[in-house]
């Protein structure tokens, strides 16, 4: 942190205690004890997001941190804000969109780290989202092979395919449609500081026509790619991605529109 600030880089953290959370694949519940699966406490998170506020502060660095999932841990960040540190932070679909209760009976889909928190975590970070606590939306995409998630759920690989979904979920954030958006473009471009994420004249036409009407099922298996990974297969989302362009050349077009 103290080197980082004479770079004016940015430190980007994942906040988890490791002595805490090692050997765990689910959040510490009833439910977790009940499926035998080895927990991980949610003051994990906090603890090291109070740990590493202390720093920034001490240092003047800025600091960012990822995936964050829990009520305590956006808590000291809006709190941090309020006090002048320099920090920011991200959150990923499944924590606004899904529990600990989607790991239902052992669904490696929905395994990830940090893990599905509970129902009071996810109602805090969609608060988080619209009080602008939450800097910005990442996809937190991880694709794996089917064979890495065939396993038993302590053992399967964690993550899920995040780029297909992203928008679908987070308009159904609550959110308005531009704050919507603005989460997963220019803001975060603005955080690493890449000139992208607008529709400025003279920036790169990376662009993705979208239409926020269309209700679509995920169906894993299905799914743009090889990877097929998704927690949240089998829900209906509204918001269908209908061309992606990247500098112009188109990269993606939807099933049906070619």
């Amino acid at each position: 942190l103290s080197y980082s600030r004479f770079l004016d880089a940015l430190v980007v953290q994942h906040p988890e205690e490791p002595s805490l959370a090692k050997g765990a694949c689910a959040t510490a519940s009833a439910l977790a004890v009940r499926l035998g699966l080895p927990q991980v406490p949610a003051a994990a998170e906090a603890i090291m997001i109070a740990r590493d506020l202390r720093l920034a502060e001490m240092t003047g660095a800025r600091l960012h941190f990822a995936h964050v999932s829990t009520a305590e841990g956006l808590d000291l960040i809006r709190t941090a804000k309020t006090r002048g540190i320099k920090v920011t932070c991200d959150t990923a679909p499944p924590y606004f969109a899904m529990t600990e209760e989607d790991i239902g009976d052992f669904r490696t889909y929905a395994k990830f780290s940090p893990p599905l928190r509970a129902e009071s975590d996810r109602a805090a970070v969609c608060a988080a989202l619209a009080d602008g606590t939450i800097d910005a939306v990442a996809s937190d995409h991880a694709p794996a092979d089917a064979d890495d998630k065939r396993l038993p759920f302590a053992q399967a690989r964690a993550g899920g395919t995040g780029l297909v979904t992203l928008l679908g979920v987070t308009l159904g954030a609550g959110l308005p449609l531009m704050d919507a958006l603005r989460l997963v473009t220019c803001a975060p471009a603005a955080l690493l500081g890449i000139s992208a994420g607008t529709l400025a004249i003279g920036q790169d036409a990376d662009l993705c026509m979208f239409d926020p009407d269309t209700v679509w099922e995920v169906t894993a298996g299905e799914l743009p790619g090889r990877a097929q990974n998704t927690p949240f297969d089998g829900q209906k989302l509204t918001g269908r991605v209908l061309r992606t362009f990247r500098r112009g050349r188109e990269v993606f077009t939807a099933e049906g529109l070619a």
